[in-house]
């Protein structure tokens, strides 16, 4: 292989790379903003990762019931609103992710992860969940911006108690 074929292979290898880390990024952004959510969140932060034409959808049974299906960021940014209005959603909310793939092809990417989200809510009541996330990225003007997001039940189960709770943490002595 001649040397330039070896530079433009190179190229195109640490391309994708980059890439596949700014969609990773990208994610892991909306699913940190997810856990901050509350009263007077500025939702901007939020659609901002989001193409203008942009489907976030709840598949499955449960999730296509909870969520629904919402076309557009100006869509996205209602269904997001009514997390910010009082009184407060969530007491606590982690969005955990693992189990990711990532496939960048140029200026397009998919990827899949699960998500454990234990959560606490201001009534009293905590939740663990589960679930399958699936997205399509595209780039525009040299940012990764997601273009459709599906989130799908594996599980969920109401918890008894909150998950933090006050008591200080175990340690040797």
């Amino acid at each position: 292989m001649s040397v330039e074929k070896t530079i433009n292979a190179l190229e195109k290898r640490l391309t994708a790379l980059e890439s596949e880390k700014e969609v990773r990024e990208c994610m892991n952004r909306y699913m940190y903003l997810c856990d901050d959510i509350g009263i007077d969140f500025p939702l901007e932060k939020l659609t901002q990762l989001f193409s203008e034409g942009a489907v976030w959808e709840g598949k499955g049974g449960r999730y296509s019931k909870s969520f629904g299906r919402c076309e557009g960021r100006d869509a996205i940014a209602q269904m997001f609103k009514k997390y910010t209005l009082p009184p407060a959603h969530f007491e606590l909310n982690v969005h955990v992710l693992g189990n990711e793939v990532i496939n960048v092809d140029a200026d397009s990417a998919t990827g899949s992860w699960v998500l454990v989200q234990p959560s606490s809510f201001t009534s009293g009541k905590s939740q663990l969940s589960c679930a399958r996330i699936t997205a399509k990225f595209i780039k525009n003007n040299e940012r990764w911006l997601i273009d459709h997001f599906q989130t799908e039940s594996l599980f969920s189960r109401p918890m008894s108690e909150p998950w933090d709770q006050p008591a200080l943490l175990p340690v040797p002595d």
